[in-house]
């Protein structure tokens, strides 16, 4: 089990993360469209994910969310480290009635976000849903891991929103499978 914390003037976020246990775990970062979000995330990625998160939210909830994508992308890394080797590449479609999501993911050590996301909606509830972007890049970046997320249609934000995270759950679940050949038998330079 790896135990991530990341504590600032504006948050204070702990991540547990377990890549080959799917039982799932606790997730609370008072945001409950994200908590919902990353959920699902886990659950169709089949790995456990334990979030307990606070912050700023009374001002914005922009710093939670980002630095709770940092987080998470803190414990892929040292995941993707502790692995000594994985399969490194991972994508996947998932439809959600109307809406259809791309994730498309390469944990070879270099960070980029690749956001091709127009929402039907500016929010979700209350929440508002151009965070998703922060997210996700705080997650590439700590994790140090190429992302690339498209939405070619939807009518509604939350579907996509959710198509997002299940498809980029499922795209964890193919890219961190390990295979013990070291960081030798993930590129052809032999190391990442």
């Amino acid at each position: 089990m790896i135990s991530i914390k990341r504590k600032t003037k504006e948050t204070d976020i702990s991540v547990k993360l377990e890549m080959n246990n799917p039982s799932g775990g606790p997730i609370n970062t008072t945001v409950p469209f994200l908590d919902h979000m990353l959920y699902s995330m886990s659950f169709h990625g089949g790995f456990y994910l334990e979030i307990t998160a606070s912050g700023d939210t009374d001002v914005d909830p922009h710093h939670l969310v980002e630095d709770t994508g940092i987080t998470i992308g803190s414990a892929l890394e040292e995941a993707r480290i502790k692995a000594n080797g994985i399969i490194r590449f991972g994508e996947r479609k998932i439809p959600m009635d109307d809406s259809i999501a791309e994730a498309v993911i390469d944990a070879g050590g270099r960070a980029w976000l690749e956001w091709r996301v127009e929402w039907a909606q500016e929010k979700a509830g209350d929440f508002d849903l151009f965070l998703l972007k922060d997210f996700f890049w705080g997650v590439a970046s700590a994790s140090k891991m190429n992302i690339h997320i498209n939405v070619p249609y939807s009518q509604n934000g939350h579907h996509a929103a959710e198509a997002v995270f299940k498809a980029f759950g499922k795209a964890l679940a193919q890219a961190y499978r390990p295979t013990g050949t070291g960081e030798n038998g993930m590129s052809t330079k032999g190391v990442i």
